[in-house]
């Protein structure tokens, strides 16, 4: 189908698969990589898109996944360092224009946004919602005992 945007999302536990069903929802074409079989449970029964077994760095499988016709690359396997290097592979080997890597080291996810990859950190997310939901309470002034 002409038009029809193409993604391509490596890693399919609670995040990935989520993705990968919301994007499906939009009308994308989308092909899953995981490395457990089982994974494919997770985006239900009737999936109507391509899922693949292997590793998203094995080159030869991102080829079969379709990499080199993707419009975007979501990485969100469960390792900072296997998504920052299949990022990276997409983006700078394969020439996709949109990447995006999840990588749960803010300090890590801070230096390669720096350098140009699109990172989405729940780490750093987690604790802003956090900080701004506790400064949102109404905490009652301290009362001053008095000594008698």
């Amino acid at each position: 189908m002409a038009g029809t945007l193409r993604a391509l999302v490596i890693g399919c536990g609670r995040v990935g698969s989520s993705v990968a069903l919301e994007l499906q929802r939009e009308g994308w074409d989308v092909v899953v990589v995981d490395e457990n079989e089982d994974a494919l449970g997770r985006l239900g029964e009737h999936w109507p898109g391509a899922f693949l077994v292997g590793h998203g760095m094995d080159v030869d499988l991102l080829r079969e996944a379709g990499i080199e016709e993707a419009d975007a690359v979501v990485v969100a396997t469960d390792g900072d360092n296997t998504n920052i290097v299949i990022g990276q592979v997409a983006q700078k080997r394969f020439g996709v224009g949109c990447v995006v890597v999840r990588l749960l080291d803010p300090a890590r996810a801070r230096f390669y946004a720096e350098s140009g990859v699109r990172t989405v950190c729940p780490t750093s997310v987690a604790i802003d919602t956090l900080m701004e939901t506790v400064r949102a309470c109404e905490i009652p002034v301290a009362r001053t005992e008095v000594v008698r």
